[in-house]
Order: C-alpha cells, then structure tokens, then sequence
C-alpha cells in the first residue's frame, strides 16, 4: 500500500481538505528518512532559504529516495530578489539555468530532464512571450527572446549505484 502525504506551504483557502496539512518547507515535520519520494513542483522560488529547504528534504527521503523539485526558468542565470514580488505570486527569485547546481550539494546524483530530450509531439516546452521584463511590476527578471522556452525537470537521487552522498 501506498502511504502518501499531501503537504503544502500555503493552505489558505483550502484549509479543508482531508488529509492535506500546511508545512514549511525549510523546517519539515517528518522524520529523517520517511519518505522514499518528494515532488515539489514550482515550490522552491517561494522559499527564501531554498538552501534549507533542499536540506530539509533531503533529510525526510531514505536512502533509496528520489525528489522532483521543478521551478520555472524564467531568466539565463539566477537572481535573487530582495524581497517577495506580489506581481510574481511572491516569486523571492527568478531561477535560471544555473539553479538546479544548489541540488547538487544535497543530492548523490541530479539529472536535469530538458524539453530537448523529450519527443516533440509531447510539446514539451513552455510557450510565453517574455521579452516586456523588466517592466514596473517585475523590475528584476530579465527579457528572454523568443516564444518557446526550454523546461527542466530535474530527478534528485539520494543515492548512486555507489552509494549515499
């Protein structure tokens, strides 16, 4: 049987439903290793210690566990923002192609998942036009050319046929 927890860093209106709980996600209530799998999908540019955050989850997986932590690439490099933008819902960072580096000091093993190694025909890429950044609501996340952006999905492994980390 499959034991599953519904964890999520904001439950505001939706405080109801059954057997969903409101965590933070830089100090988690699980203990070490209870989790063989962690998805966490567009989370980690909300969290303002992601460091911790990443260390946290790394801690509640077992030695076997893997974690899917995407974020939106929104920029070629990472910036960080001073403060959360309410015009980015609360965004504390733009992540770019360089962010999937901080999995790399919690994980064995991080493979990146890019839409160019995924057949076409699942349109794998996220279509947006982002060439109006910077403008008065987002002054720090820079233009990107084009309409089609590549996604990443980075797969985290506790551990590598060699072993734990």
């Amino acid at each position: 049987m499959l034991n599953t927890t519904h964890a999520d860093r904001n439950l505001e209106g939706d405080a109801h439903t059954p057997g969903r709980i409101g965590v933070d996600l830089q100090a988690l209530p699980f203990a070490d290793g209870a989790y063989d799998f962690v998805y966490a999908s567009h989370v980690l540019e909300h969290i303002p210690d992601d460091t911790r955050a990443l260390a946290e989850i790394r801690r509640i997986l077992s030695p076997n566990g893997i974690a899917i932590l995407p974020v939106p690439i929104v920029a070629d490099r990472t910036i960080e923002y001073p403060e959360p933008n309410p015009h980015e819902s609360d965004h504390v960072r733009a992540p770019g192609l360089d962010y999937f580096e901080r999995y790399r000091k919690h994980f064995a093993k991080v493979e990146c998942i890019r839409s160019s190694q995924i057949p076409r025909r699942y349109q794998p890429y996220v279509y947006e036009d982002r060439t109006g950044w910077p403008n008065g609501l987002s002054p720090l996340r820079p233009a990107m050319t084009g309409k089609r952006h590549e996604d990443v999905v980075p797969v985290c492994y506790v551990r590598t046929a060699a072993g734990l980390i």
